[in-house]
């Protein structure tokens, strides 16, 4: 096990990116050829039994749902089970077990000196950067990491830190956002929109009635309400088809939420915080109008740190190649184009992992797991099975874990499930090279 800013300071493989010579963040800034502007939007607490769109049986979503219709979604898509890791590899494009965001709390703890987040790397093509809503157990703060603006909501529920009192905090920012497209609207930007609607407590929603019984739906109605008016704003400023939003949720739902986000009738199996289906499985929308071909769904395997080389490639923006970089741009689908998937994606959290192709998942031990009925099944496999299809399975996902090694890196310190650090005292192993 090593220490972390020791194993920082070991790595030093090179990126494996590809640029081309013709995306849109390449050409000149002019009319519908220039740089696309980016709204990364990540729904805290929002798992595929909250879109309608995906099926779900109890909550209808008609805003986020016409976003779908208009551009592409994707039905695998997977990141860390709880909010703090989950971030972390959103923002840099990286895997736990490189960075040490292996918890929440482990994940306060990267520093600006050795870890870049998304804006560091648009900046220099153009980009200027805002953060809104939710830091959660992020370190630091938004311009510590190279945002040029932010509202940040420092509180752990959804009223966190409201500047007014009166005000409520999801309208708070969704009017900083606002502002802040309409003064930079003749350049390129990029918006990371951490909606926190969900977060911690259920309270009500300035639209919920006084004897409401179901706060959790009008929050969910409140949230995608909110991401329509967004999308009206940018068709006001004349900016929706120079505009790629993205719209994600964190991890899957949570606690007693997770019983009635059903789809079809039916329970998926886990939830936030665990490993199964349920804990890292998640709704993504890609829409940019007139780019994203519509009403397309993909299959493909996504896992967030995906969303650092997509987003750089669409930017033009270059990523040094002295860091390991864990993701796949799907920036071909996002233009219309073929891409090729991923084999395979990696999730970690606390002291487990597990490496997932289309129909198997391998984890830490070795446990093998069926996945053609998921997101509701996911039985284990014997070791001793003679089913040739398992056993190569097992063969494959084996080499993708023993090519990443995540042992090698940082490991764990905290409680195991990834919610704290803990005070453990570890032996650590000396550094590789």
């Amino acid at each position: 096990m090593m220490k972390r800013r020791d194993f920082i300071k070991a790595a030093g493989c090179v990126a494996a990116n590809a640029w081309a010579q013709d995306l849109p963040g390449n050409r000149a800034q002019s009319g519908s050829r220039r740089k696309p502007n980016i709204i990364f939007i990540l729904a805290d607490e929002l798992g595929i039994g909250n879109v309608s769109c995906y099926g779900a049986d109890n909550f209808k979503t008609p805003n986020i749902d016409q976003l779908a219709r208009e551009g592409a979604r994707y039905t695998h898509c997977y990141t860390a089970p709880l909010c703090g890791p989950s971030a972390a590899l959103i923002l840099t494009g990286r895997y736990a077990f490189r960075t040490g965001a292996t918890n929440q709390d482990a994940t306060g703890l990267m520093e600006p000196s050795v870890e870049t987040m998304m804006p560091m790397y648009l900046k220099p093509a153009g980009y200027v950067t805002a953060a809104v809503g939710k830091w959660g157990q992020l370190p630091l703060g938004p311009a510590e990491f190279g945002f040029d603006e932010h509202l940040k909501l420092t509180g752990r529920g959804v009223h966190g830190n409201a500047q007014d009192p009166k005000e409520y905090p999801p309208d708070a920012m969704h009017g900083f956002l606002v502002d802040f497209i309409a003064r930079h609207r003749a350049d390129p930007f990029y918006v990371y929109y951490s909606m926190s609607n969900l977060q911690k407590e259920i309270l009500p929603t300035p639209d919920s009635k006084p004897d409401s019984t179901d706060l959790y739906t009008d929050n969910i109605r409140y949230l995608d309400k909110l991401v329509g008016k967004l999308v009206a704003e940018l068709e006001r400023l004349k900016l929706r088809d120079r505009t790629l939003i993205v719209f994600a949720g964190d991890h899957g739902t949570g606690g007693v939420y997770a019983d009635e986000s059903t789809i079809g009738g039916r329970r998926l199996a886990g939830e936030k915080g665990s490993m199964l289906e349920g804990g890292a499985l998640v709704p993504m929308i890609v829409n940019w109008l007139g780019t994203t071909p519509a009403r397309r769904v993909f299959a493909d395997l996504v896992d967030s740190t995906d969303f650092v080389p997509t987003f750089a490639e669409l930017a033009g923006a270059k990523l040094p190649q002295n860091k390991v970089f864990d993701g796949h741009s799907f920036a071909p689908q996002v233009l219309g184009r073929q891409a090729k998937p991923r084999d395979w994606i990696f999730i970690e959290l606390g002291k487990a992992w597990y490496v997932r192709e289309a129909g198997w998942k391998l984890n830490q031990a070795g446990r093998l797991f069926d996945m053609s009925n998921s997101p509701f099944e996911e039985p284990f496999v014997p070791a001793d099975t003679q089913d040739p299809a398992a056993t190569a399975a097992r063969k494959r996902l084996q080499a993708a874990l023993d090519k990443l090694n995540p042992a090698s890196g940082i490991m764990d310190e905290g409680d195991g499930a990834g919610r704290h650090a803990g005070r453990l005292v570890h032996t650590k192993k000396k550094p590789s090279q």
